[in-house]
């Protein structure tokens, strides 16, 4: 397992290198650059060109990219256009905001979802397989940004029990427990919409699974020798349900850290999904290429655990380590 581990990672430095290759020309295929952003709006041609000079882009794109992944290896992303400060330290400031709010969305996820999935496929056709099929549609179908102003309305301006927006409130000065509270009550509307939105899925992926799994020759085979109905779901079903689950586990660790940039907008929530639009939209060539090569390297990462996890889950998933 260790050498197959490594093997992959050894494959994923050339992926890498071809992933920036692509995300860096692409960027510098878009129209507008950031010269403007230091400058005055009444700034002439030669300021302007100075400026182009001062941070490269008078040079051919590929000696702009030799130079930025020169940085880059040595771990300078370069200066934030917005911020006026390494992209580094941007990062680090937003991206556990988002990592806060959203491996709690993923926790209660999945400790939500599985029971239920597992409840509706054991219960196939009832009155609960059925509610928590339009449950599972309804929150597929309703668009979470709708979903937040909703409650936004209902619960932050007609009755008043949560905040409108922010991590925290205005001018608060919080330590320790109280600033736990304080982070956690402001945490409730974005994290209910984003569970609600998780859960949807999730549920009928495991109801879906558990399903096939039910109707597989062993699983009547475990009843007929008389074994009680909670050890055959549990502990002969539930394990071979769990792999197309272990696919969505390796997807969902880029969205981690990625942010939902839509909740984080309605929410005011200072997560990095905000602080990459914000990237795109002004240009921020240095924000935009940390950013996505980070999320790039992350979706490799969660290939990579996916691979595993069948292992561990599936033992006639057997990794090649030659």
């Amino acid at each position: 397992m260790i050498k197959y581990i490594l093997k992959r990672i050894l494959h994923m430095i050339p992926v890498i290198f071809i992933i920036s290759i692509c995300i860096f020309g692409i960027i510098k295929l878009t129209p507008g650059n950031p010269v403007g952003s230091n400058l005055d709006p009444k700034a002439t041609a030669e300021e302007r060109q100075a400026e182009m000079e001062r941070l490269g882009y008078d040079k051919p794109i590929p000696v702009q990219y030799y130079h930025w992944l020169k940085r880059s290896i040595h771990g300078n992303f370069g200066e934030s256009y917005i911020y006026k400060k390494p992209v580094s330290a941007v990062i680090s400031d937003f991206i556990w905001n988002s990592f806060i709010l959203n491996v709690i969305v993923f926790i209660l996820a999945f400790l939500i979802s599985i029971p239920i999935g597992i409840v509706s496929a054991v219960k196939q056709y009832s009155k609960t397989d059925s509610f928590w099929t339009l449950f599972s549609l309804f929150g597929i179908s309703m668009p979470s940004f709708f979903f937040g102003l909703l409650l936004i309305y209902a619960f932050a301006v007609k009755k008043q029990w949560f905040p409108i927006n922010g991590m925290i409130d205005a001018g608060s000065r919080t330590t320790g427990f109280a600033r736990f509270l304080e982070v956690a009550h402001h945490m409730v509307l974005p994290a209910i919409v984003l569970t609600i939105s998780s859960l949807a899925g999730l549920v009928r992926y495991t109801r879906n699974g558990m399903l096939d799994v039910l109707n597989q020759d062993y699983i009547r085979t475990a009843r007929s020798k008389g074994l009680k109905d909670k050890v055959v779901i549990y502990r002969h079903a539930f394990r071979n349900a769990l792999i197309p689950l272990v696919t969505l586990l390796g997807f969902q660790i880029p969205g981690l850290f990625s942010g939902a940039v839509i909740l984080e907008s309605i929410f005011g929530w200072p997560g990095i999904g905000r602080v990459m639009v914000d990237a795109i939209n002004q240009r921020d060539y240095n924000l935009m290429m940390a950013l996505m090569m980070f999320f790039s390297i992350l979706t490799l990462i969660g290939n990579l655990l996916a691979d595993v996890g069948y292992a561990l889950v599936d033992p006639r998933v057997k990794v090649e380590e030659r």
